[in-house]
């Protein structure tokens, strides 16, 4: 996506998914959903990883999707309640959730990293390093991770492999 005028907007779809992509996906029905034959690279780790153009990161547990992460400044964006999760300043963005949180009742939850996520909408704010900045980058998790201590501790986290 060269700029911002050319990034595609997703919807969030509440602890289902987000744009094309729902939880429960297999990887061909990922690759389908989202355009491509299959994805530029596969990444070991905790969980089978698979990276996509466009900056759009999905993650596998047990053979299906758990988990998509959006690149801050690359990847589509997605609006809550008209707050950009994609490329904000990440202060702005934490204040956000935690208002958001308190005027629809949204479940808080901050994980190891420190990082804040609403565990009902399966929405994880992380920030990313871009230049001189860091940005926000949205996660969106399937709930049974967020709720779960074991998943929580073994999110996918910031860095060059996650």
């Amino acid at each position: 996506m060269g700029g911002e005028a050319e990034r595609e907007c997703w919807e969030l779809w509440s602890g289902a998914g987000v744009g094309p992509l729902r939880f429960g996906m297999s990887p061909a029905e990922v690759a389908k959903a989202l355009l491509f034959p299959e994805p530029q690279e596969r990444v070991g780790g905790a969980y089978a990883q698979e990276n996509f153009p466009d900056g759009v990161k999905a993650f596998y547990d047990t053979g299906k999707l758990a988990c998509v992460a959006l690149d801050a400044v690359t990847g589509p964006q997605v609006f809550l309640s008209g707050f950009p999760l994609a490329g904000s300043d990440p202060e702005q963005g934490r204040q956000f959730l935690l208002d958001h949180a308190a005027e629809h009742g949204n479940c808080v939850l901050y994980t190891p990293d420190d990082s804040l996520s609403l565990t009902d909408l399966g929405v994880l704010l992380r920030s990313q390093q871009v230049g001189a900045a860091r940005l926000t980058r949205p996660l969106f998790v399937k709930e049974e991770w967020l709720e779960s201590q074991y998943f929580r501790d073994h999110l996918p986290l910031e860095g060059g492999s996650d």
